[in-house]
Formats: structure tokens, sequence, C-alpha cells
């Protein structure tokens, strides 16, 4: 019964005349702006603004239901909201060192409450904070996608409903959702890490950024590493190396022939090295790239960023600015953390770089299923290969077995993850120590079982790492008759093309760098490795891949929307809706072998 009443509540009419007020205006900023996501259409317009009206609801429906059977302070807000409270009373300099991150946070709480003239900062008002951060989240995300989009295939709000569903989905997904009711960092970090990005996309467009654009990106850089410190892996690392690709790409060097005849190595080097040096980078579509491509990508924006300084500091010098800003506060600070030093010591965890490929693949399992499907379909191309006159397509398997290293390749990424497994897996004092964790739970019946399990575990490492890769890389590249070296990608007309190799490079340098330095394994750490391979992913049109191969297959060139988004976000409601009936309906209490209870007899509740 206090449930229904509670539902109700969030849904009365003065709730939702406030909900469907929000909405409206969220789909009107939405369409507003450079970053602009338009729909042409009232249908189009009724079904974005009904999306942001559905959050609104859900996510103010699990604020009510937390606030009303968790409503001290829980976990790690035991800290964050009377700091919270103590800056709301003016005494900024008062500062709790069980607390390792800045305090932005803390600073927007107080402007939030300081703007709509909320005269206390209780635990309510500061965990609605949060759900307004989701929604902005929603709103950012899709721009950021159109963006992303728009890069990509050269066409100006090419595909509007599946921006807005793409960050719709990136709102729910559970790690942030979940925390969309709590006083922590994660959902206020991502969006002002998005904020940075979505004006990173403006500055790589046609128009060269101005000076005060490059005051503005130091500023939004500065507000995300307020947030948190390993923002600064994303708004350096990630989007100045970018930037600093543009840079290259803007020399647009005029083309020139390869030399003909035969060569020696040194004068194949010395070409190729030159070519680099004037703007030419090899920087193919992910979908047409091996992993000598991956190499050869890397090297040529190094060579071009070595020989044309100065153009390249002209387009990244805010991103070197804010690296120099986030230097300066570690030597003030003696460290990256603040607070709590002891027990967040940076070292080298590579292992993190194997679970994070089950992580995707887990929550982003729809994403997923075009990269299995031809598997599916492998025994039908046998008799359908004859009625596809004039293609040169194989099969992935077949180019992969065509390419000498790729097996060598293979055994050896997985003799690494062997190693790293042996020499490299670290297991923190907080992963088990509190059972409150999902992670615990992993561990123990994983991870912590046998040293068996964990090599054969690296068998779902490998598998998950492929399908991720190949989702982020999307429809495989086509050719018809092309000769050697002119492979192109031709994605069909209803999905986006992939991401450039070089941006998927730096996503992966990113996300190695964010992760390999932290020894505690948490889901919230993968949150913006995901958030940014999420926006990466191309749109999917299943005609791409089963036309021609199932009887009366037609329906599949009918479809205009990637049908794997709707799969998206019922996988993300029911994740979410488990993990919110365990926090609320499943707790338990810590005792002593005598049944005597412990933590001065306090709840404790399942969470990420």
């Amino acid at each position: 019964m206090d449930v229904a009443q509670l539902l109700w509540g969030a849904v009365s009419y003065r709730e939702l005349v406030k909900a469907v007020g929000t909405a409206i205006l969220l789909e009107q900023l939405l369409a507003r702006g450079k970053g602009a996501v338009q729909n042409s259409t009232l249908h189009a317009q009724l079904a974005t603004t009904g999306g942001f009206l559905f959050l609104y609801i859900f996510a103010r429906s699990w604020l009510g239901l937390v606030s009303h059977y968790v409503p001290e302070p829980y976990l790690d807000e035991f800290f964050h909201i009377p700091q919270a409270q103590t800056y709301c009373e003016g005494r900024f300099v008062e500062w709790d060192d069980k607390i390792t991150t800045p305090p932005g946070l803390y600073a927007l709480s107080v402007a939030y409450h300081k703007f709509w003239m909320i005269a206390q900062c209780t635990v309510y008002s500061l965990r609605y904070l949060n759900v307004l951060a989701t929604l902005s989240t929603a709103l950012i995300a899709a721009q950021c996608h159109a963006l992303v989009t728009t890069r990509a295939s050269g066409r100006v709000n090419a595909d509007p409903l599946t921006s807005f569903h793409t960050g719709l989905n990136i709102a729910f997904f559970p790690v942030v959702f979940f925390f969309s009711a709590l006083y922590y960092t994660d959902v206020v970090s991502t969006l002002a890490v998005l904020l940075a990005y979505q004006n990173h996309l403006l500055r790589v467009g046609p128009e060269r950024p101005g000076f005060f654009n490059g005051i503005w990106t130091i500023i939004l850089g500065a507000v995300a590493l307020f947030m948190r410190q390993t923002n600064v892996f994303w708004v350096v690392v990630y989007m100045g190396g970018l930037e600093a690709a543009h840079a290259v790409r803007l020399l647009r060097p005029p083309p020139v022939e390869p030399p003909k005849g035969p060569l020696s190595l040194s004068e194949h080097i010395r070409f190729y090295v030159w070519r680099d040096s004037v703007g030419d980078m090899h920087d193919p579509k992910l979908n047409a790239a091996w992993p000598e491509d991956w190499l050869f990508c890397f090297l040529s924006i190094g060579i071009a960023a070595v020989c044309n300084p100065f153009k390249v500091l002209r387009q990244v010098w805010p991103h070197v600015t804010v690296l120099g800003l986030f230097a300066g506060f570690v030597a003030w600070n003696g460290g990256v953390v603040l607070g709590d030093k002891s027990n967040h010591v940076a070292t080298i965890h590579l292992a993190q770089m194997l679970y994070i490929w089950p992580f995707f693949a887990f929550f982003s399992a729809p994403l997923l299923l075009p990269s299995l499907l031809p598997f599916v379909l492998a025994p039908l191309r046998l008799f359908s290969s004859a009625s596809q006159p004039g293609t040169t397509e194989k099969p992935l398997i077949m180019q992969m077995i065509n390419k000498s290293y790729y097996i060598p390749y293979i055994l050896g990424t997985i003799a690494i993850s062997l190693a790293v497994v042996k020499f490299n897996t670290i297991i923190h004092p907080f992963t088990l120590a509190d059972n409150r964790h999902y992670m615990f739970y992993i561990f123990r019946y994983t991870i912590l079982r046998s040293l068996k399990i964990r090599y054969l575990l690296v068998a779902g490492y490998t598998l998950s790492r492929w399908l991720v890769w190949n989702t982020l890389s999307g429809s495989p590249a086509k050719t018809s008759g092309a000769s050697h070296g002119e492979t192109k990608a031709k994605p069909p007309a209803s999905a986006s093309p992939g991401p450039q190799t070089s941006t998927a490079l730096f996503w992966l340098l990113a996300t190695t760098l964010s992760l390999m330095t932290a020894p505690l394994v948490e889901p919230r750490y993968f949150i913006l490795p995901w958030v940014f391979w999420r926006l990466l992913v191309p749109s999917w049109s299943p005609a791409s891949q089963i036309e021609g191969y199932l009887p009366n297959s037609g329906w599949a060139r009918k479809l205009k929307v990637d049908p794997r988004l709707a799969l998206e976000t019922i996988w993300f409601l029911a994740i979410n809706v488990g993990t919110m009936y365990m926090f609320l309906f499943k707790p338990f209490f810590w005792k002593f072998p005598d049944g005597e209870l412990l933590d001065d007899r306090k709840v404790q509740r399942f969470m990420w």
C-alpha cells in the first residue's frame, strides 16, 4: 500500500503538471543551440516530449521511494550530505578528510538552493539535484549523439529520433540511473564531462574555434575536474587527442600517388613518413581498419604533430592549459586524491582492461546482436552467395583467416590476458569487506572461486572484447570489385557510419589510463568509458545483414529506426527495476556469529 501511495504521489495532478512542463521545456531545449536535435514532424516532437515525461516520472518515483524507505543518508551519502550542508551554511573552509573527490557537487548544490531560494539543504533537496542532472544528461547526450552523427555522415540532423532515443537510454543506463535518487557525484560528474564533450564536438566542426571558445573550453574542463579528478583523462587525453587529430586533418596536403616500381623498405618508410609529416593522416573508418591500421594511425598523428607543432598547439592549447591546471593541483595537494589517500593509492591495475569488456557486454547485450548475427546467417550464406553476382565481399571469419598475422594476433592477446590474470590480479580490501555491493558477489563467485576459473574467464574477456569492438565498428566494409587498397565502407542509408580509427584509439587510450590506475574495481568507474562508447556506436540497419539471406526479408528494408534501441530501453528498465527492488525491499543486517547486530543496528542495502 505504501508503494502504491508513493507512486501515486509521484503522478499526482501537481506533479504531473510539473512533469509535463519539464518535458516540454526539455524538448524545446533539445531543438535549440548548435547541437540541436530538431524534430521536423509533430509525431517526432510528441515522441520526444513523451520520452522526457517518462524519464521524469520514473526518476521522480524512484526518488520518492528512496526518500520514504531510506530517509537518512546512506553509505557514501553519510560523508557527502553533511559536507554539502556545511557548504550551504557558508562554512567553505571546513572539510571532511574522508572525502576523496573535489567539492564541485557541493558548490553546485549551494548554487541550486540559492537560485531556487530553498531555505535548507535537506536530504531530499540534495538528492533531487541528481534527478535534474539525470534529465539534463539525457538532453546533452542526445545533442552530443546528433553532433557525432553529423561529423561521421556529413548530414546535419540526420536522424533526430535515434539521437534522442540514444540520449534517453544513456540516462537510463543502470549504473547512472540508480544514483539519480542518491546524493553521489556520478550523475553530475557525467553531465559535466558531456557538456565539455558537446563543446569539443563544436570545436572540431568546419569553423575554426576562436579565442573566447578556447577560454570557455578551459572553464568547462576545470568544472569537469572540479567534479572528479579522473575526468582529466576525458577532457585532456580523449578530447585533446581528438582535437590534435583534427588539427592534422586540417592540413589537407594535395594527394600524391605512391611511388611505383620496386622499392626498398627504407624508401617505403621515407615516403610514408614524409606524407605523414605534411598531414596525410592514415585514419580509415574503424570498420575498414585492421590492427596494422591502428598502429599506422597513431604513428601518422604523432609524426604530423611533431612536424607541425604550432598548428596543432593552436587547436589544443585549451586542453594543454587544463592539464597544466591539473598538474598544479596535484603539486599543491601532494597527490591526485583529496582526503583519505591511504586507501586510494594509484597503482598499475591492468586487469581492469579485462573486466570492462564483460561489463559492456552485459549492459549492452541488445547492441551486440548484429555482431552475433553473421554466425547465425553463415550457413545461409553458403546457399545465397551465388545469388549476389559481382560482389567480392567475404565472411568476416574468412577475412580474418586471410590476414596471415590475425590468428597469431588473437593468440597473443589471449597470452597477454593470461599473464595479466596471473601477475596483475589485484583484490582491493574494500571489495572483500563490503557485501552491500554487487561487485563483492561477482568476485566471490568467479575470480575468488579458484585459479582455474580466473584463467577460464579469459575466454569470456576475449569474446566480449571482440563483440564490443565489432559493435563499435559498425557494418563491415563492403567491396564490389575494388582493387587492393580501395576498400571503402558503404553503410546503408538507414545506418550511420562508424567512427574513425583515431577516435576509437583515443577512446581506448583514455579508458585505459582512467581504469588502470584504480586498484578498486567499481562499476561506477566504467560509466564514462561506456557513455563515450555508446555515443560512438553507429546505428544499425537489419537490411544490411539479413536481406538476401532470409526468405521474405524485404521488411528489413522498411525499418527506419534501429530496432536495438527499444530492446536496450527494455533491458535497462528491467535491470533498474531489479536493482531498485533489491535496494528497497531486500534489506539485511550485519551480525556477529551469535546473532548480535553490528553497525549500530543499521539497515544494509544492496547497490552498485
